[in-house]
């Protein structure tokens, strides 16, 4: 991905997306992106991202309570001043301490291939990293097994299941 300048201010992005949020490098030019870990979600648009990437249908209250217990969680939204879109997101549980375990990786397949899944990856890791946490595992469908492998991710030891890790 290439990276693009800012073009939004730090305090419209914490006016819109809250404290900590940063913008993403953007391939598409015009067109700006943020990583936040404070917007809120709305659950009906988290799950049309997550069904755009072909996983069934969740109970509402059932993803409101994964959520809330959740050690991370972060969205990549399209910046529009009156409606931001989601366009990824990730979440991630665990102890806060030693381990933490990344869930629900999902890019928009509009938005697919421009680099947005690997820079997610990384603002993820790094979150988990600044949390003094060193080893991450990662469970993924056998699907996308390449895509994690390219990002450095090796197949869980007995290489018959689609879990991964980064130790550090």
């Amino acid at each position: 991905m290439n990276k693009s300048s800012s073009v939004l201010s730090r305090g419209l992005i914490e006016d819109i997306y809250g404290k900590r949020s940063i913008e993403c490098p953007s391939p598409y030019e015009g067109e700006s992106f943020v990583f936040s870990q404070a917007r809120t979600f709305d659950l009906i648009e988290l799950e049309q991202l997550l069904q755009s990437v072909g996983w069934s249908n969740r109970p509402l209250r059932r993803v409101k309570k994964a959520l809330d217990n959740s050690l991370l969680k972060v969205g990549l939204w399209k910046h529009d001043p009156k409606f931001p879109r989601l366009i990824g997101f990730a979440r991630c549980t665990g102890d806060g301490i030693l381990e933490a375990t990344v869930w629900d990786v999902a890019i928009n397949p509009v938005y697919q291939g421009s680099g947005f899944g690997s820079t997610l990856m990384l603002y993820v890791i790094n979150s988990i990293k600044e949390m003094g946490i060193k080893r991450i595992t990662l469970f993924a469908d056998p699907g996308v097994i390449n895509f994690y492998k390219s990002q450095g991710w090796d197949l869980e030891p007995k290489g018959n299941k689609c879990a991964f890790w980064y130790a550090n």
